[in-house]
């Protein structure tokens, strides 16, 4: 590992100080996937700010009935915390679907949303990765790409996005807080990651040198009836090989609302606003659901070895909005 200072920052106008002032530093907040691409040589920042401990810690309802979440909230307090599973239950399962639990005791909130992709060609040196270097190919394409993209790819890259929080976050319209030498901002996660295309090595629309402050949720009714379900290849902690936030609300058999998103099937969560469109106003039921899924999974594009995400998907579809529609009836 490449030797790097370290320093804490005691409020957030002074961790963007730090960063600004050294363009090869990078924030540290319970560093679960810097620090592992820190070993393997992907990440070789000269310098860490240290940002755990600033005030970002707090979880609030927002005058309007949403809820935000500050940036340093760790995973465990997130799924814990009773706001959050009385309100977007899908989003506490999908933390505890995300990781171990002494994973999730150090992993933040602002952390979670910028992993980087867990494709073993991006954290292999020796292999050309155009995420990690830009320019060079991408070895996916040709080579192993059993768990990568089928939605939204392009040949530079079909790489995915790891995290399940990000998927409970987009069903949800959440919004990104941030903190950047020109001031405050905000982001809708709808446009906080970027789409592929030919730079996939540009994850985030984040100001260069800016730290995340928080999430809001804005206030969704229909939340506090979605579910999260994840598919991994063991039952233990693993990333998914196809993930889904649903949703819904019924009423006298029909589509009243319904929010889906899925993970594990492109670079960025994935909202499935054309299954979205197709069901509002429509019957609930199985046939219905299906038909869903498939207008939004036409757009898919799989490789020779992940073809099978899309019946994954759409049988994930039919499952938690049946579910979902059951348990409205009771």
């Amino acid at each position: 590992m490449r030797d790097f200072a370290y320093q804490r920052a005691h409020d957030v106008s002074g961790a963007v100080a730090l960063l600004g002032a050294d363009p090869d530093a990078r924030y540290l907040g319970g560093g679960t996937n810097l620090v592992d691409l820190m070993k393997t040589g992907v990440e070789r920042p000269a310098r860490l700010v240290d940002v755990r401990e600033l005030p970002l810690d707090g979880i609030e309802s927002t005058a309007d009935g949403g809820l935000r979440i500050g940036a340093t909230v760790t995973n465990s307090d997130l799924a814990a915390h009773p706001e959050v599973r009385r309100r977007y239950p899908a989003l506490a399962q999908a933390v505890l679907a995300g990781a171990s639990g002494q994973l999730r005791n150090m992993a933040t909130v602002g952390g979670n949303l910028l992993q980087r992709t867990r494709c073993g060609y991006f954290t292999d040196l020796s292999k050309p990765c155009n995420k990690r270097a830009p320019g060079t190919g991408c070895s996916a394409v040709e080579g192993e790409h059993h768990n990568h993209a089928i939605l939204g790819a392009t040949e530079h890259c079909v790489a995915i996005h790891p995290s399940d929080m990000a998927v409970a976050l987009a069903a949800f319209d959440a919004v990104v807080t941030y903190e950047s030498a020109d001031g405050t901002g905000q982001l809708p996660i709808a446009e906080f990651y970027l789409p592929v295309g030919d730079t996939p090595h540009l994850e985030t629309a984040l100001p260069a040198g800016a730290l995340i402050t928080g999430v809001i949720l804005p206030p969704a009714p229909v939340a506090a009836h979605s579910r999260y379900r994840k598919v991994r290849e063991r039952a233990s902690y693993a990333f998914a090989i196809g993930s889904i936030t649903g949703a819904l609300d019924v009423r006298d058999g029909v589509v009243r609302e319904v929010r889906l998103a899925f993970g594990a099937v492109a670079s960025r969560p994935w909202r499935a606003r054309e299954a979205e469109r197709v069901l509002t106003g429509g019957p609930a039921d199985a046939e219905a659901f299906a038909a869903a899924a498939d207008a939004e999974l036409a757009a898919a594009r799989p490789l020779p070895h992940n073809a099978y995400k899309v019946t994954l998907l759409r049988n994930l579809v039919v499952a938690l909005l049946t579910e979902l529609t059951e348990e409205a009836a009771r």
